[in-house]
């Protein structure tokens, strides 16, 4: 399930050893709406790389300094939220990239091994650092090919929740109007070469993904929170058949 990953909102150390076990083998971390604080992003990255996880932070917001921790701290990716037109995606994805392709400040931390960085370093960060702004805005729609095409750029993370509210058809709904933006993404991130990631909760999202003529390199498909509901649901269901409740 390498082209699978799920959405984790609070760091306990478990559910990533069960999602582990039952065969995923890359995790995004909602530092955004999660309870992740600089310290759980220290400890959580190197124990995810230790069980085998891919760790891809959806970083706090579209701040340099908010893309350069998590990356400092070992971050295989950054999913960059809020990303306006051309112009703002441009200027913080460069930090995600080492010069003379972005910004990105050295640091001597996790990544470089606590030693000092030569040349090859820098280039196999930007090399295997994935940077995935989110496409969420109607302003990032608008620019979503100039966007893919960014040096800075590895492919376009799909936010369709916001994406719809943004683009005035509120809650989203799965929609042709939605599916029409979706596959606008897609096609831009193939059209520049990138890849693109999508958040495919439902089996028809699923189903959709995979009749782009670019699959998703990687589909966020379970939410912690959402399972562990879903998990209680089912015990109640389950208790009710039984006559308990």
């Amino acid at each position: 399930m390498k082209n699978l990953a799920f959405w984790m909102s609070t760091p306990y150390f478990a559910h990533f050893e069960i999602a582990r076990d039952m065969g995923f083998a890359a995790v995004v971390l909602d530092v955004e709406h999660g309870t992740f604080g600089l310290d759980d992003l220290d400890r959580l990255i190197p124990f995810c790389h230790g069980i085998g996880l891919k760790v891809y932070a959806k970083v706090l917001g579209p701040q340099v300094e908010a893309v350069q921790q998590a990356l400092d701290f070992g971050a295989d990716g950054v999913i960059i939220p809020h990303i306006g037109d051309i112009e703002h995606a441009a200027k913080v994805c460069a930090a995600a990239k080492f010069p003379p392709v972005g910004l990105r400040s050295s640091a001597g931390w996790r990544p470089t091994g606590y030693k000092r960085s030569d040349d090859a370093y820098f280039a196999e960060q930007n090399r295997r650092v994935k940077c995935w702004p989110m496409i969420e805005s109607a302003e990032a729609m608008a620019d979503a090919e100039k966007i893919a095409a960014l040096p800075t750029v590895d492919g376009l993370f799909a936010g369709p929740t916001d994406l719809s509210m943004t683009r005035g058809r509120g809650a989203y709904k799965f929609t042709d109007a939605d599916r029409t933006d979706l596959a606008r993404i897609a096609a831009a991130a193939q059209k520049a070469g990138k890849e693109w990631v999508f958040p495919a909760w439902t089996q028809p999202e699923r189903a959709f993904a995979a009749a782009q003529p670019l699959n998703p390199c990687l589909m966020v498909v379970g939410a912690q929170n959402a399972i562990i509901r879903s998990g209680f649901a089912g015990l109640l269901d389950g208790l009710k058949k039984e006559g308990v409740i």
